[in-house]
């Protein structure tokens, strides 16, 4: 386990870092020309991102990147 301290400024940088490679996930994966085996590692590293995203965000902001069952497959 490792702890960290931000300040508000830090935690707004993380949060834009965080959304924008989402985002990113999230468009790609509905690229038809991705393989499965990718896409399945681009889902695992949003399930990841979006743990660390919930840590940080308010729970406004986490419900509009709240995976979507056809989007994240949950293993």
């Amino acid at each position: 386990m490792i702890g960290i301290l931000v300040n508000e400024k830090e935690v707004k940088e993380l949060q834009y870092l965080m959304k924008r490679e989402m985002d990113e996930i999230l468009f790609e994966l509905n690229d038809e020309r991705i393989e499965h085996i990718v896409k399945s590692a681009m889902q695992e590293r949003y399930k990841v991102l979006f743990s660390l995203f919930k840590r940080i965000a308010s729970p406004s902001e986490c419900l509009k990147y709240l995976p979507a069952k056809s989007q994240i497959a949950k293993k």
